[in-house]
């Protein structure tokens, strides 16, 4: 072979690159307890984390990567709460990621395999280094509120359903679950938390963890989905089921939404949570004295979003959603509409509509509650403690005669009879007998 086909060939051949992986973006989102960096390369990446002190940094070395052309890491640590700056630089045939912390930060990184609409994705989680002081649970107060944990679906790296009109599910359910919230707080006897209040990914089982720390009596998920036919519109409620979907649609959206702990991002390995998914295991087999209450709470939100917007079904469906499975909190998830329905879509994004929406989960849930309250709350305390056991019900703002008997289960002529009340005038404050439905 002559040196003149030689050069030949290596002309015509291309070189094969050094760098088999390259480092597209880095992005973050924070958390109450957590900051999120996830780093995207286009190939799995062989790294390694340490920290460094005065000042505090984690270094992240991805081992033969190289950054994308015009990659500006700065631009990712702009405005963070626990991250002064991000920088980087490229090392030999390697790429070092710097984040200056402004206070010292303990990482926990994990790689996550590539599934849609993400390639593969380096997380590293940062965490305070002092570990809290286990809360101390104190036992309910008389007269206490009814506490309701609403849950806005998705959130950081999982947006949910993307509508024609690029409003994205995470988005869409936040602002609705944040009226929802403070509609109950402006109800007598109620108070409410949000689970999720910012742009960040809890995964499904820390939810339904909340809700339980936090002593919730319901627990409601938000969600504003998508179906595979764009036609597929209106309302619909769902609670837990561990035998099979009530329908094809609950099907789909149980196993889409169970995904989301993939997409959102929870690491295969980590140490810190065995406890935590060896009691949530243990839990599920505690489940069903649980439905029932679920089931109720379901269709009196059901019935007040009926009076708002179109339903999907007009029947409270059951599928397997991971984020009910809590053993003692009532839960229920309500999707608001479906965001591939472009018409749909388009009302899920106004205020008008969002404010229907959440004002009659507000009067579902309400309408469940004073039915049947749970022990100890102001609202049950005001319907029974009498020594004769009779139910007793005190009129609060908004209250009619029609409400309060389709609330026990009574016609209006018969509360009205049990009450001596020549017509449907009451007052706040008035103590109403109910009788037996």
């Amino acid at each position: 072979m002559s040196k003149a086909f030689v050069f030949l060939l290596f002309l015509l051949v291309p070189p094969v690159l050094s760098h088999a992986n390259t480092l597209q973006g880095v992005r973050m989102h924070e958390a109450p307890d957590h900051t999120r960096v996830v780093v995207d390369t286009s190939a799995r990446a062989d790294y390694q984390v340490f920290t460094l002190d005065g000042p505090p940094r984690v270094v992240i070395d991805l081992q033969g990567t190289q950054a994308r052309s015009g990659f500006d890491p700065s631009v990712a640590g702009v405005g963070r709460k626990r991250i002064e700056a991000v920088r980087g630089a490229a090392r030999g045939g390697d790429y070092r990621l710097v984040l200056e912390l402004k206070n010292p930060l303990r990482p926990n990184a994990f790689s996550l395999a590539p599934v849609a609409p993400h390639g593969h994705r380096l997380v590293i989680d940062l965490y305070g280094t002092s570990k809290a002081k286990p809360a101390v649970r104190k036992a309910p107060k008389a007269d206490r509120d009814i506490l309701v944990a609403v849950d806005a679906g998705h959130g950081g790296d999982d947006p949910g359903a993307i509508a024609a009109n690029k409003k994205r599910e995470k988005d869409v359910v936040l602002q609705i679950a944040r009226r929802i919230a403070d509609g109950l707080n402006e109800l007598e006897g109620f108070s409410a938390i949000l689970v999720r209040r910012g742009d960040y990914y809890i995964s499904l089982r820390k939810r339904m963890e909340i809700a339980r720390e936090a002593r919730a009596d319901l627990f409601v998920s938000v969600h504003a989905d998508a179906f595979k036919s764009a036609s597929v519109d209106g309302a619909s409620v769902y609670t837990l089921s561990d035998r099979g979907a009530s329908s094809e649609t609950a099907r789909w959206l149980a196993a889409k939404e169970n995904q989301a702990d993939l997409i959102g991002g929870v690491g295969d390995v980590s140490l810190d949570d065995k406890d935590p998914v060896l009691r949530s295991v243990l839990l599920d087999l505690s489940m069903d004295a649980n439905r029932s209450a679920s089931i109720e709470a379901g269709k009196a939100i059901l019935a007040a979003l009926g009076d708002v917007t179109k339903l999907h079904k007009h029947r409270v469906e059951q599928a397997g959603f991971v984020v009910l499975k809590s053993p003692d909190v009532p839960s229920v998830l309500v999707e608001t509409g479906y965001l591939s329905n472009p018409a749909e879509a388009r009302r899920l994004s106004q205020r008008e509509h969002q404010t229907k929406i959440s004002g009659a989960v507000v009067r579902g849930i309400a309408n469940y509650m004073r039915a049947a309250p749970p022990p100890g709350t102001l609202l049950a305390n005001r319907m029974t403690g009498r020594r004769d056991g009779t139910v007793r019900y005190t009129i609060t703002r908004g209250d009619t005669v029609s409400q309060i008997a389709e609330r026990f289960g009574i016609s209006a002529g018969s509360l009205r009879e049990a009450n001596d009340l020549k017509n449907d005038r009451i007052r706040i404050g008035q103590v109403l007998k109910i009788p037996p439905s």
